[in-house]
């Protein structure tokens, strides 16, 4: 699965590329700063490349919630707003996207 992940991950980036990796999922990411309309067209293109978007709210502008969320919703792609992302947040939440899966089978 490829998933997006929007606002505030730059420490964790390698981490989290790794725990994607691990479990068989592609990893985007992007800083949630809108800064100019490149950055603002590189986000709906992120939104757009993943099947799971997940936004960090409490390190992200508000702007960037708003456009990644209304960007999700347009295109009709799965959506997780969190607090916070580090690495065990993640891993927790690949886990249960697999417990999920495990289910509808």
């Amino acid at each position: 699965m490829r998933i997006g992940i929007v606002g505030g991950v730059d420490r964790n980036a390698g981490a989290l590329q790794g725990i994607a990796h691990a479990r068989g999922h592609q990893l985007e990411l992007h800083t949630g700063v809108l800064a100019s309309a490149a950055s603002a067209a590189t986000l709906r293109a992120l939104v757009g490349r993943s099947e799971l978007v997940v936004i960090v709210t409490d390190i992200n502008s508000h702007n960037g919630v708003r456009t990644a969320r209304r960007e999700a919703q347009r295109r009709q792609r799965s959506l997780k707003l969190v607090r916070r992302m580090g690495a065990t947040q993640f891993a927790a939440l690949l886990a249960g996207l697999g417990q999920v899966d495990a289910g509808a089978a």
